[in-house]
């Protein structure tokens, strides 16, 4: 099986998982990398302080709007849009960077930024940019700094500020507003789950019994958050990866059901032509 879909971990030899970017810069100096699918174990907070790229996010086009900031994902596949010049400054961190307490990783995990159950999280800066580029000149001089047992801190800190600051600006920008609680945050610890096991485990009991809930409950957690079951949840998520290994990879249909957990090529493909109304096939060679 030979996939095409590049996969980069982070930088080696840093004293943090954590790192600040001119954009331009890093386009220029890894143009032929970005340009073409790939993913990233680590997440990207992209601030677009000039150009109108489309930038490609799982099969979504964003249009994206100068003086705006995009966040993406750990995992997700991205592209570069290779014709039109961009400036900024890009963001890098893992989780391991941010995680160290289970607040954060509970605080980072609930953020609609990285998690938006509806869409790819983007916000225009408009009057922000003052406060967003003091934060930014912020880190730039803690990172120039030497290295000693507060600095990790302290660019946790100025992070959290800027996600706090991004997520209340994107809550004011987008009109689908979610109320965190229990219900979001099940669907969350369930999308987790999801993201791991799917091409092992489609069953709901058994992703209920991992969450230590009844399926009734997780299916009024989806329900109420989603508007659709934990089933189709699963379904999508399937869904999403097979168009992804179709489009950026050259392994056959065949190579691709099983990899999704199909014992049977004919199964995977009634499958994906019940969800997309086409055959894998169709799918891949419209791309």
């Amino acid at each position: 099986m030979t996939s095409n879909i590049k996969k980069y971990g982070f930088k080696e030899g840093v004293p943090h998982e954590f790192e600040l970017l001119d954009l331009g810069t890093h386009y220029a100096n890894l143009f032929d990398d970005l340009i073409i699918p790939h993913r990233t174990d680590f997440y990207q907070i992209i601030w677009f302080k000039s150009g109108m790229p489309k930038h490609m996010v799982d099969f979504h086009p964003i249009e994206i709007q100068p003086n705006s900031i995009l966040f993406v994902d750990k995992n997700s596949v991205q592209c570069y849009d290779s014709k039109e010049p961009i400036d900024g400054e890009i963001l890098l961190f893992t989780d391991n960077f941010f995680c160290k307490t289970e607040y954060d990783t509970k605080f980072l995990r609930s953020s609609m930024l990285f998690n938006d159950l509806y869409a790819i999280s983007s916000i225009e800066v408009k009057s922000l940019t003052a406060v967003f580029d003091s934060f930014m000149k912020l880190i730039k001089t803690e990172l120039a700094s030497d290295v000693d047992n507060y600095q990790s801190d302290i660019l946790r800190n100025y992070l959290q500020n800027l996600l706090l600051l991004s997520e209340r600006e994107r809550q004011n920008q987008n009109s689908t507003q979610i109320n965190k609680g229990s219900d979001l945050e099940c669907v969350i610890k369930f999308r987790d789950f999801l993201d791991k096991q799917f091409q092992t485990q489609k069953s709901v009991s058994k992703y209920a019994i991992q969450l230590n809930v009844t399926q009734k409950r997780l299916s009024n957690a989806t329900l109420k958050i989603m508007d659709i079951t934990p089933k189709q949840m699963i379904d999508a998520r399937i869904i999403l990866e097979a168009k992804r290994l179709l489009v950026h990879t050259t392994d056959s249909v065949k190579e691709i059901g099983y990899t999704l957990g199909f014992d049977e090529p004919t199964n995977f493909v009634k499958f994906f032509k019940k969800h997309q109304h086409i055959t894998p096939i169709e799918f891949r060679n419209r791309f």
